[in-house]
């Protein structure tokens, strides 16, 4: 498949994904954080809609979140961007030579990713974050489907165990016990883990600056190596 192709073929599903309906529940969820706005937000616009994924269609790194965030890529329009777990992830992109600038705040900020590709297991902004194991099973043919047409993956880092369950699910491996900067090896990837940069993990020092960036260390080596 050439550059041309594979980005004939991203736009198409995520056209696809778009216009997802799958999953009432969060179908209403979405719609309702936009249209019943937080205060600090009131005077935004919300996107509102299943998010795709974003970055170079010849990537060899692809990352897998958990989810939009209800007031970051559920109001954006972009993965990782608008909240501080975006924050987290261009910063030390950008850091590691993966990203043409260290934030993400707007769906045309000019953020360019370069041999990285941005995705997740859910497209929409769950309740308290919380999907169910029925949507994301819905969800998952998606993430299938980018990984058919992302063709130069060798490495997959997984942000959180629900990324990593669903990552292994698909590819038919059984998963081994979850953990933070851990690798396997299945078949043509490597699958690279982390804790996910929620505010969770990273106001509480359960995930530190320099364990973030030392996973993106780690993700670079084996790309040279793949």
């Amino acid at each position: 498949m050439t550059k041309s192709d594979s980005v004939k073929s991203i736009e198409s599903l995520n056209k696809k994904i778009t216009s997802c309906k799958k999953c009432p529940r969060l179908a209403v969820y979405i719609r309702d954080v936009a249209k019943n706005k937080v205060r600090r937000f009131k005077n935004e616009s919300y996107y509102g809609k299943p998010l795709s994924g974003f970055g170079d269609v010849n990537a060899k790194l692809l990352i897998v979140g958990l989810a939009p965030a209800a007031h970051g890529g559920n109001k954006t329009g972009r993965m990782f961007t608008g909240d501080s777990s975006g924050d987290w992830v261009t910063k030390v992109m950008y850091k590691h030579g993966f990203a043409s600038i260290p934030t993400s705040l707007t769906k045309d900020d000019g953020l360019v990713l370069y041999d990285a590709y941005i995705t997740a297991a859910i497209r929409c902004a769950p309740p308290q974050n919380k999907p169910t194991r029925d949507e994301i099973e819905n969800c998952s043919v998606y993430l299938q489907d980018e990984l058919k047409i992302l063709k130069n993956i060798s490495v997959i880092l997984c942000l959180g165990k629900i990324a990593y369950d669903t990552t292994c699910k698909l590819l038919q491996i059984k998963p081994e016990k979850f953990g933070h900067n851990k690798v396997f090896t299945c078949d043509n990837y490597r699958i690279l883990t982390s804790y996910h940069p929620s505010k969770q993990n990273t106001q509480t020092g359960r995930l530190t600056w320099m364990q973030w960036s030392a996973v993106f260390t780690k993700a670079k080596k084996l790309i040279q190596k793949a």
